[in-house]
């Protein structure tokens, strides 16, 4: 493995950051202190910043290079997510309700650290580093985009930490990364009556287990195997007593498909199922859906670039490649939508948690990991500056 992060002030610096970030979670639109923190560390590397306000971005600008130099992106997401923190971790959420348990606050340390190292040794080009709220919800890359931190940059590159892969490694892929993510709520009503004389009633509830059980057959025998596709009913509402029919029902779910015609078709199925089952037991059944995050596409030549930047800093045996698409949804799709780009996953896995997943109230990652995020973001930006020079 090579020599990933020569300055061992920067790693600790990145380390004090992840904590204090960690230990002062905010949620989606709310990265109030988060931004704060983020600033100050800015100011004290001497890199000139905007700042949208709480619920906006904050954008870095390291200028370097002559005049019309290109311009690369390296991004951030700050946002934590609702949940008691049970980690027993000494710098373990301070904040009720809240917890980063989706290493958020790895991320943000990680550009950091980057920033401390491209400021230190100027790049021959200029780096916008993008911290953008909301990713957890709202999609807040749009919120980055519309403030203009995309003007003028040929590529932008992100990661996130995981526990797929080993401290030391970095996955880079080309093509669909992540899955389309889209939400529904489907409404049942019925008619509502005593428990004791079912046949007076029609059972919202009754209706509701007939439809979740119908709706997995979208994808077991609808879908091509070869086409990854989840349906996921996570919350159901129903009910007053338990003596009592219930006349309506609740029911809200997601749906993560990777490939666009698979998407229409369980989405257009899972309409059709809801009135087959609604008219089979004389139930109105509405279906509500709500677009969510495209999927991450991460584009051929960045993803080389990427390659060759893990490759610099870690050697043959840092370079993970892709099992499958995750089922799992990113805003950083949106900055993809706008120009080019590559999405990768840092190794991150800490010993004790390995089967413990993001999203998890006992989720922690190997702090190791800062040192290799930190490096990539740092050659990866002059890697693609360095290209897109070339390109002209």
């Amino acid at each position: 493995m090579k020599n990933t992060l020569k300055s061992a002030a920067v790693f600790s610096k990145m380390v004090e950051l992840r904590r204090t970030l960690h230990r002062y979670p905010e949620l989606a639109f709310e990265e109030e202190k988060t931004a704060a923190t983020i600033m100050d560390e800015l100011r004290r590397l001497d890199i000139p910043f905007e700042y949208g306000g709480v619920g906006g971005a904050v954008v870095g600008k390291i200028e370097g290079g002559e005049k019309g130099a290109p311009t690369i992106a390296i991004r951030a997401d700050m946002d934590a997510l609702p949940g008691n923190e049970n980690t027993g971790l000494p710098f373990a959420s301070k904040n009720p309700g809240k917890m980063h348990a989706c290493g958020h606050d790895g991320h943000m340390a990680m550009v950091l650290g980057a920033a401390a190292l491209l400021k230190a040794n100027p790049p021959p080009g200029n780096v916008n580093l993008i911290f953008q709220p909301a990713e957890e919800r709202g999609g807040g890359a749009r919120i980055a985009i519309a403030s203009g931190a995309l003007e003028g940059v040929s590529a932008i590159f992100g990661g996130h930490l995981t526990r797929h892969y080993k401290v030391g490694e970095i996955m880079v892929a080309s093509g669909t990364i992540t899955s389309h993510s889209d939400g529904f709520t489907i409404r049942v009503k019925g008619r509502g009556g005593h428990g004791a004389r079912p046949h007076e009633a029609v059972d919202a509830v009754v209706v509701s287990g007939l439809l979740i059980m119908a709706v997995q057959t979208l994808v077991s025998r609808e879908i091509n195997p070869a086409h990854p596709s989840v349906i996921t009913i996570g919350k159901v509402e129903a009910g007053s007593a338990g003596n009592v029919i219930a006349e309506e029902a609740s029911l809200y779910g997601t749906i993560r498909t990777t490939n666009s015609a698979v998407r229409k078709h369980i989405i257009e199925g899972l309409q059709r199922i809801a009135k087959a089952v609604g008219d089979l037991h004389n139930a109105s059944i509405v279906v509500e859906i709500r677009e969510g995050y495209p999927p991450v596409v991460n584009t051929e030549k960045e993803a080389e670039i990427a390659r060759r930047a893990v490759l610099a800093v870690l050697g043959e045996s840092g370079l993970a490649a892709m099992d499958q698409p995750s089922m799992g949804a990113e805003d950083f799709s949106y900055y993809l939508l706008e120009i080019p780009g590559c999405y990768v996953r840092f190794g991150a896995c800490r010993e004790g948690c390995e089967n413990i997943p993001l999203h998890s109230p006992s989720f922690d990652f190997d702090e190791e990991a800062l040192k290799f995020g930190a490096a990539f973001f740092d050659r990866v930006a002059r890697e693609a500056i360095v290209e897109y020079a070339k390109r002209g």
